[in-house]
């Protein structure tokens, strides 16, 4: 295979075509798609597809990593995902399957190496395919993965940043045979001659090549059909039954048949075959159905001209595919963050604009809360405006009508103060209205003239609807979740206290989705000099009552801590807390007591993560101490204490279960892997602990909270 541009190879790109390629045909997949995960970002983007067009791909160009979706899901348990059929797909996956609904088998397998976590590989086959992936079919998949793993560690060696692509590349599968001039002239001949229509479209559906007894039979010239769509240019086939049709060949690879009836009222059988490159059409009158009155749900009947040049006024099967997809993502969507970084990346690519803007009422202005396509410094022009202002975003929402201007004139007309600002062409302001509340405006411009037939301003109206209450709905997220996080924040220790003598070093990250608040906690505490004890847990659940329990947790520990108990004691007291109150949820906890005159510390653990000891050699230990039960089962559970040695330049580390776990991987090997990272050198504790954070965010998408604690006692004061 090859992309248009090239090959794929030679191109610079920091992941090649024949990654893809060569998976593709050594399992024989009938499409393919090869998505990326740059660092520290939370948004898969589709790097490279082949074997269906951009239009098909565009709704999943852009996949968040808490969306369920196979290729994610292949990422967070770090194994091969398999989909035999229709039914496996609807039933694990609904919103996949309502809308794909075709039948195909799909498999994703995710992109990863000991350094990251890159993204994944989908790949389809026709329904024909075995029920399950063979051997050699698995071998090569993983094989591929390993090998775009590999080669995106060493593009990025050294701190080099993961260049995306600006749009997907769309890799063609190459010709058949080399081409013969004698050969496509006797075949041109022979499809001159016969008197059955023949038509080539390429994937983006698009007509290549149209026989004259073709053109005769959807009567229109070839010149007028060449390089466009069929149900785009006759306005008897623009129904989304025949757009459908297409795509269902395209996605199954499977032959499909449906009939219309031309201006001429005579009833055609459109016969689809589809392969990797393209469908080939053959089209040809239906005996017996040459009658006008006869009627069939799959026609459209219409005297109208044949021809059109521009669009047509009614909504095509890609446009409701497109705003089902939308609907569904939106569905899961929880924040406004997340509402309008799904609409932007939706729109752009499924709904035809070059850039779009989405602006929010707040307290009488409106502010630019997402935008594609366009610049940072233009957006910035636009931010605060008044909703008194004359402009057309700000009328949108006053009076609740959307406005569509074709052209700049139409615009100047309407707004005669208007600047081209933007180098575009046509413009959509779509007002977002809940139950008459206006909440914002959608602002879609494209790059060339737009006519928006009604069935263009019904659809995206219809988006502006969806999107108008799913950022309502955020928005009530959004209130209770900065409630939720403002307790959260309170509860936690702003900052630690500097004993004399021990480098601390602590962080915390919420989990990458949900409420964004958890029951993670540390603490330090200094009851005398040259003493100290450290606390860290975990309480179940990610809501305000795990947090609220957290709270009195830590309280409870730290009163303890101060009065002088031994770390077992602390646990045991907090524990007979827990179960008096019944609080329905149990906590994990780690206490550590340092005596930095000594050298020693007393550990004890209520079934929390062990924690790991890096001796002054870089030696790293795992400390496997006594078992104690949660907090909150046993009331008279006993919680024994463990001491150790602690010397000047250890470093003693305490962690909770987020840093460590991986979906699909044993627990232990995550201890194991945080105990070789913590024997690298780095500057200052602070450096490390941050090293360390970074290699669990990189290495698996996040789905729990992360508390990191490292203490190294040193011979300074």
């Amino acid at each position: 295979m090859r992309s248009p541009a090239g090959p794929g190879a030679d191109r610079n790109e920091i992941l090649p075509d024949f990654v893809l390629a060569d998976v593709m045909r050594e399992t024989g997949a009938s499409v393919g798609m090869v998505y990326l995960l740059p660092p520290g970002e939370q948004v898969l983007h589709l790097e490279m597809t082949s074997g269906v067009s951009r239009q098909i791909a565009a709704p999943w160009s852009r996949i968040p990593v808490n969306t369920s979706i196979p290729v994610v899901d292949a990422m967070r348990e770090r194994h091969l995902v398999w989909l035999g059929s229709q039914e496996d797909i609807a039933r694990r996956y609904p919103r996949l399957g309502i809308v794909l609904p075709y039948d195909f088998m799909l498999a994703a397998a995710p992109i990863i190496s000991d350094a990251a976590v890159w993204g994944g590989i989908v790949l389809l086959w026709p329904a024909w395919h075995a029920p399950q992936l063979s051997a050699a079919e698995r071998k090569a998949i993983t094989a591929g993965c390993h090998r775009a793993a590999a080669l995106l560690d060493r593009a990025t060696e050294g701190g080099r940043a993961l260049r995306l692509s600006d749009e997907p590349r769309l890799l063609m599968a190459p010709p058949s045979r080399e081409a013969d001039p004698a050969r496509a002239a006797a075949a041109l001949d022979f499809t001159d001659r016969t008197p059955l229509g023949c038509c080539s479209l390429d994937l983006d559906g698009r007509i290549t090549f149209i026989n004259p007894a073709g053109a005769h039979l959807v009567d229109a010239g070839a010149a007028a059909l060449l390089g466009n769509r069929l149900w785009e240019v006759l306005l008897w086939m623009h129904d989304p039954v025949f757009e459908d049709a297409y795509r269902t060949a395209v996605i199954s690879r499977r032959p499909h048949t449906f009939t219309a009836r031309s201006p001429a009222d005579v009833w055609l059988r459109f016969q689809l075959y589809p392969d990797d490159r393209g469908i080939s059409i053959h089209i040809a009158p239906v005996a017996g159905q040459h009658t006008g009155t006869e009627q069939d749900p799959r026609s459209v009947g219409t005297e109208q001209d044949p021809q059109r040049a521009g669009p047509v006024s009614s909504v095509g099967a890609g446009g409701l595919y497109h705003l089902t997809h939308l609907a569904a993502a939106l569905a899961e969507a929880a924040s406004v963050h997340d509402v309008v970084e799904l609409a932007a990346d939706q729109t752009v690519p499924a709904f035809g604009p070059r850039a779009m803007a989405l602006l929010t009422v707040n307290e009488g202005r409106l502010r630019i809360t997402g935008y594609r396509g366009y610049g940072p410094e233009l957006m910035a022009r636009f931010d605060a405006a008044p909703l008194t202002a004359d402009t057309p975003a700000a009328r949108a929402i006053i009076t609740g009508a959307p406005a569509f201007f074709p052209t700049f004139a139409d615009l100047k007309k309407s707004y005669p103060a208007a600047v081209h600002q933007d180098d575009m062409a046509a413009w959509a302001f779509l007002p977002l209205i809940v139950t008459g509340r206006p909440v914002g405006t959608l602002v879609l411009a494209y790059d060339h003239v737009r006519p928006f037939p009604p069935a263009e301003r019904s659809l995206l109206s219809s988006l502006s609807g969806l999107i108008a209450q799913a950022l309502d709905r955020a928005r009530l997220y959004d209130a209770k979740n900065d409630l939720a996080h403002t307790l959260q924040t309170s509860l936690l220790p702003h900052t630690l206290p500097a004993v004399p003598g021990l480098d601390v070093a602590a962080r915390y990250r919420p989990a990458s989705h949900g409420m964004d608040i958890g029951g993670d906690f540390y603490d330090l505490i200094d009851p005398a000099p040259r003493i100290a004890t450290a606390a860290i847990g975990d309480v179940q659940g990610h809501n305000t009552t795990a947090a609220a329990l957290m709270g009195q947790v830590r309280t409870a520990v730290r009163a303890h801590a101060t009065a002088g108990s031994s770390p077992g004691d602390i646990l045991a007291r907090t524990n007979r807390l827990l179960t008096g109150i019944d609080p329905g949820l149990f906590a994990s906890c780690l206490v550590a007591h340092l005596d930095l005159g000594r050298h020693r510390a007393r550990l004890a653990t209520a079934g929390h993560p062990p924690p790991l000891l890096r001796h002054p050699g870089k030696r790293t230990e795992t400390l496997r101490l006594p078992p104690g039960l949660l907090l909150g089962i046993d009331e008279h559970a006993d919680y024994p204490t463990t001491e150790i040695d602690l010397p000047p330049g250890a470093v003693l580390a305490l962690y909770t279960d987020g840093l460590v776990e991986r979906p699909g991987t044993d627990i232990d090997d995550g201890i194991t892997a945080l105990a070789h990272q913590l024997t690298a050198e780095h500057t200052s504790l602070d450096d490390l602990a941050d090293a360390l954070i970074d290699h669990a965010e990189r290495t698996a998408p996040r789905n729990d909270d992360i508390a990191l604690l490292l203490l190294r006692p040193h011979h300074g004061t």
